[in-house]
């Protein structure tokens, strides 16, 4: 019933029927809810993953925190060109034309194939030299390099992931995304289990079993996260081209050969969002090069600190997925008034609760970061800095969600320079400043102070409606 509910209120904004505020409303959390859901599981699984990391020493987790920010790169730049594609694919949809969609699903198949095995070729080229270059203690380095070596390895399961992902979603199917990655976040707690460790002995009262394992430590940690991915590929693309209402190839033929007006429009969406990761997490990777020098305290604290973290954050992204589908085919339907609706509807939505979340990061910091190190050290250290980064949560929101709103209007460029000039001008610069009389607080005061200014510079752009340009040409 709720998917019957859902599909038809889609169905109003590619009519072009009028919606009550009420239909809004449900709209939203029908597909806000389901994307939530997913992030906040992905993250639940996430620390165990880290826990069960964590429990190998402090060496062990700086090492996979050494290279993490250089792994958010590569993968922003995956969800880029994915999401050229995926917004191209709501635009078609909300405008009624679905095979033309489809079209546009056929080329995005081969033209994000060629793309991941060229950036999968570039970091398996890097991977011995990435964590020196990011100045890493000899003692992490190499089994940094060996996390770093397997994820570019499966580099092309994550764009089809991402691909899958955001076609369905941009279709209006939230539910069936959330649910693989779901059982994707599963199967990898499952896989790290018996990759992490070695073979032990489970002991319940007067039964006892031994249990398999590797014992590869850090290097089993990232085959059991590709081996999760691999899974989750597979499902989303046999969903997405052979189950899909709306997206099923099945439905008509066409040509896989990409266009160049599709490519011209997906560079121009995804260009400027793979520049904004590339640009970003270099400044990410500029940090950790910063911390670095802190030792492994300080880099296990900042690595679980950020997993903690995520924690509140993740909903908003959920959110701005929501926010993307609805605007992008509201674009499509040519509804300047209901694209604007839906816009400060997903993002009010995003800063009440990431507000939220924020008051409980405050208060659990110490029982989160626990959970996923024994080392006390780090707990104090990562307790406080998750106290710190509290304060910025709703304002952070109001950068996540209205983000996801530009990207549903294709509105990408200006967006992108405004998140290079907040990360780039203001965090980088406060957090070199402030890193030799603070440490590892330093750097987490100056994340505060740049999320805050980006929230606000966000929200001012979008009150002052110039994003709504594309529905007027």
């Amino acid at each position: 019933m709720a998917q019957e509910s859902k599909d038809g209120l889609l169905q109003l904004i590619r009519d072009g029927r009028p919606m009550t505020l009420r239909q809004q409303l449900m709209l939203t959390a029908q597909l806000s809810v389901p994307a939530i859901l997913a992030q906040l599981t992905s993250i639940v699984m996430q620390y165990i993953d880290a826990s069960m990391v964590g429990s190998l020493g402090a060496d062990d987790a700086a090492s996979i925190g050494l290279v993490s920010t250089s792994l958010w790169l590569l993968g922003g730049v995956c969800s880029a060109v994915t999401t050229g594609f995926a917004v191209q694919v709501a635009h078609q949809l909300g405008a009624g034309k679905s095979c033309d969609a489809r079209d546009v699903l056929r080329q995005s198949l081969v033209a994000c194939l060629v793309f991941a095995v060229a950036l999968s070729a570039l970091g398996i080229s890097v991977s011995a030299y990435v964590p020196v270059w990011l100045g890493g203690h000899p003692a992490i380095t190499g089994k940094a390099s060996s996390y770093f070596l397997i994820f570019t390895m499966a580099i092309p399961l994550l764009v089809f992931d991402f691909l899958g992902s955001g076609m369905l979603r941009c279709s209006g199917n939230m539910r069936v995304p959330s649910i693989i990655n779901v059982l994707m976040c599963v199967l990898d707690v499952v896989f790290n289990f018996f990759f992490i460790f070695p073979s032990h002995t489970l002991s319940i009262g007067s039964y006892s079993c031994v249990l398999p394992g590797a014992g590869l430590g850090v290097t089993g940690a990232a085959l059991g996260t590709v081996l999760a991915e691999g899974v989750g590929c597979l499902l989303l693309m046999y969903y997405l081209l052979f189950r899909s209402k709306e997206m099923r190839l099945t439905l008509d033929k066409g040509s896989f050969v990409p266009t160049g007006q599709c490519l011209k429009k997906a560079y121009h969406i995804g260009m400027p969002m793979g520049l904004q990761h590339v640009l970003m997490c270099s400044a990410q990777v500029a940090i950790t090069a910063i911390v670095a020098p802190l030792g492994s305290i300080a880099i296990a604290a900042n690595s679980f600190g950020i997993t903690a973290e995520s924690l509140c954050y993740m909903p908003g992204y959920g959110i701005a997925d929501a926010a993307t589908t609805l605007v992008g085919q509201s674009v499509g339907a040519g509804r300047r008034d209901l694209t604007r609706q839906f816009a400060h509807i997903t993002v009010t939505l995003g800063m009440i609760i990431m507000g939220v979340m924020g008051v409980l990061l405050y208060v659990c910091a110490p029982v989160m970061m626990g959970i996923m190190t024994p080392v006390q050290e780090v707990v104090d250290l990562g307790a406080s800095a998750l106290r710190i980064e509290a304060f910025a949560e709703p304002l952070f929101a109001a950068a996540i969600v209205t983000y996801g709103v530009f990207v549903g209007a294709g509105d990408t460029m200006t967006p992108c320079w405004m998140n290079l000039f907040s990360m780039w001008a203001v965090r980088l610069t406060l957090a070199l400043i402030l890193v030799g009389s603070m440490g590892l607080l330093g750097v987490w005061t100056a994340m505060c102070i740049e999320l805050c200014f980006r929230g606000t510079i966000f929200l001012i752009r979008l009150f002052s409606g110039r994003w709504l340009k594309i529905i007027d040409k």
